[in-house]
């Protein structure tokens, strides 16, 4: 006899039920920020490393919070297994390190766009140096911050990021103010 039929509802309803009980504890919410970073670092660093395409100024320093996110979220998800208050604490840091990369990430998703200017740094000129430095930085393109070197669905990397560090800035916040 086959087992039972699941439909959209009855699997959204458990998907549902799931993320509920997850976001319960604050050692569990800390470890999905703390994955939800590793995976913004590891899609960064595959798009760098294998498709080949070099990140602009403004996308590293998109990656910075991500870098502190990381063993903060891991490290939170141990303590809060016996001290969960101060995991819920350290859950606003998280959201507050993800509020911060969220703004860099619409900040350079603008500059993209051309809603505003962008640094200095990111015009991709490089800087005067001398004899055998100086040929080798002739061979090199500094990626500039006001083009976008990949889109999906007209979304940039930049815009992604957003999206993403909003996400998990607000299921840290949904972990630091939900009580058991």
């Amino acid at each position: 006899m086959p087992g039972p039929v699941r439909t959209a509802g009855t699997v959204r309803v458990t998907l549902q039920r799931f993320l509920c009980s997850l976001l319960r504890s604050p050692a569990a919410v800390a470890l999905v920020v703390a994955l939800g970073a590793a995976f913004a670092l590891a899609s960064a660093w595959f798009f760098q490393l294998v498709v080949g395409l070099a990140p602009c100024p403004l996308c590293l320093d998109q990656r910075l919070p991500y870098y502190a996110a990381v063993p903060i979220g891991l490290l939170l998800a141990l303590v809060g297994r016996s001290r969960p208050e101060a995991a819920r604490l350290g859950l606003w840091l998280l959201a507050a390190l993800m509020a911060v990369d969220a703004g860099i990430a619409i900040y350079h998703a603008g500059v993209e766009w051309r809603f505003w200017e962008g640094p200095t740094a990111c015009t991709g000129t490089a800087p005067p140096m001398v004899s055998d430095i100086m040929s080798a930085l002739k061979s090199t393109r500094v990626p500039r911050c006001d083009e976008a070197a990949w889109r999906l669905f007209g979304v940039s990397m930049a815009g992604w990021n957003a999206l993403l560090a909003l996400g998990l800035a607000g299921v840290a916040v949904l972990g630091a103010t939900r009580r058991r």
